[in-house]
């Protein structure tokens, strides 16, 4: 992999560096792709909170509370499914046609939500919501080295990871408004207007055509079969008792994960680049580094039930406690983002999971303290896990964007930086479901939660250093 601050010209002697600075991102050369960009992952990570606060309200509106889980469940799961497709449709299509599919998709299920007679109406439209959900992660990076120059790359990137915080810092409060004023179709309908918007800027500010051909070849549906099957595995376990149903399903997503890996490294049209398997490659401990992350912030599910429960926290005070995480996250990768040295950047990806373990093993050790001063501590402790990965995530990415010379390579590579996040987000969140359940009431569950988040980030701390060094043998 060749150093992702450095390009070369035709005879491959190194050519200046080019500083990034965030007003040319804006500018108007620039500003209605970034919005594009932006505003894609913003949608999607906001309805995801947006729902989870409606669902009370909906469910007192239209019934269905035996599916309950499935209205996530199965978003998740669509979302899945289409992100690993977002490099054949983005080669296919060009960036700006394959984001007005993806707008597309996402307005009809949010337009399917708003008008939703029962609940499993609302679950179909769910599914559509999550097709379009799936293209949006993934366009979201694979787009950037399609439409921005180098030198902007990894302010693109801190600009769209950044917006994963931003919704989980918006979508509650919006989610939360329209349930108090029982309008949660109003919500839905929301949702329906901004990609509409969104679909038309993507005409003025992506080009319309694809900037390379590609043979697409036949689709890996053995690999995407896979991968679907165990996500929604997974899925399945944080919506069981706890006990061997839990651990079947458990298993059962193991055992699925693996064989996506045995039947994607040996096809000749795998979802994931072929040099993701190849030895030596850092990128598959990139994209397990991105995804070990990403799943930190899923503690945040269950932070304002914890600050309700275990400190007596206010409604309103326990929903700001819960977006800590998401707070250091989104704040901390503006600035990371603007780092374009890249010892600099090496060291970052370095000290970004030792914070996050650090970070939630603080908060993990201090559950059983008494007095309500302790959610300072908590505060600050999720605050930390929150800035290390706002200081690694932008140049993780553009470690994977940079893999590879060939540009469609390099489009997979980028594209799978959405699978990988979401992948782990359905995973993370069913683990971080089974750890409350088995921790129990109280202060337990709350402390079994970290501490199993912790032993994932010294996990990630691992791979960090497996791929430093790698990056810097290049």
């Amino acid at each position: 992999m060749s150093d992702d601050n450095v390009d070369t010209d035709e005879s491959g002697a190194a050519l200046p560096v080019a500083e990034g600075h965030w007003r040319e991102l804006f500018s108007k050369d620039y500003a209605a792709a970034s919005l594009v960009l932006a505003g894609g992952i913003a949608i999607y990570a906001m309805n995801m909170f947006i729902t989870a606060a409606l669902l009370p309200s909906t469910v007192a509106d239209i019934g269905g509370e035996q599916y309950f889980a499935w209205v996530t469940t199965a978003f998740l799961v669509a979302s899945v499914l289409t992100s690993m497709l977002v490099a054949r449709v983005l080669a296919t299509w060009g960036a700006a046609r394959a984001y007005m599919l993806a707008f597309a998709l996402f307005g009809l299920g949010s337009l399917g939500a708003a008008l939703s007679p029962t609940m499993e109406v609302l679950i179909a439209a769910r599914v559509m919501q999550g097709f379009g959900g799936g293209l949006l992660a993934g366009l979201g990076y694979s787009v950037i080295p399609n439409v921005l120059p180098r030198h902007l790359w990894t302010r693109a990137t801190g600009l769209v990871s950044a917006m994963w915080g931003f919704g989980t810092l918006v979508g509650p409060a919006i989610g939360g408004l329209f349930a108090q004023t029982q309008a949660w179709r109003g919500a839905f309908w929301l949702l329906t207007i901004v990609p509409l918007v969104l679909g038309f800027a993507s005409l003025r500010g992506l080009p319309r055509r694809a900037s390379h051909r590609v043979e697409a070849g036949p689709l890996p549906w053995a690999s995407l079969g896979l991968l679907v099957l165990a996500s929604g595995a997974f899925s399945t376990a944080s919506v069981t008792r706890i006990g061997w149903p839990t651990g079947i399903a458990l298993s059962i997503g193991v055992v699925l994960v693996i064989c996506f890996v045995i039947v994607d490294k040996a096809t000749a049209s795998p979802v994931l680049p072929h040099f993701t398997y190849r030895r030596g490659s850092p990128l598959k401990w990139i994209y397990l580094l991105l995804g070990i992350l990403s799943s930190a912030a899923m503690v945040e599910i269950f932070l304002p039930k914890f600050g309700q429960e275990l400190v007596g926290l206010s409604p309103l005070l326990a929903g700001m406690f819960g977006v800590t995480v998401s707070a250091g996250w989104s704040f901390v990768q503006l600035f990371s983002a603007s780092v374009d040295d890249p010892r600099t950047r090496r060291r970052l990806m370095l000290i970004g999971p030792v914070l996050v373990t650090a970070g939630i093993a603080a908060f993990a050790a201090t559950q059983h303290l008494d007095g309500s001063w302790v959610i300072w501590i908590w505060v600050g402790s999720l605050v930390l896990a929150g800035a290390g990965i706002g200081l690694a995530f932008p140049h993780l990415n553009v470690a994977a964007m940079s893999s590879s010379d060939d540009p469609v390579q390099g489009s997979k590579a980028a594209a799978g930086l959405g699978t990988a996040e979401l992948i782990a987000n359905t995973i993370a969140s069913a683990l971080a479901g089974v750890l409350v359940a088995v921790g129990g009431l109280g202060a337990t569950g709350s402390a079994t939660l970290g501490a199993g988040l912790a032993v994932l980030g010294a996990i990630g701390i691992v791979f960090a250093v497996m791929i430093v060094r790698r990056i810097s043998l290049r």
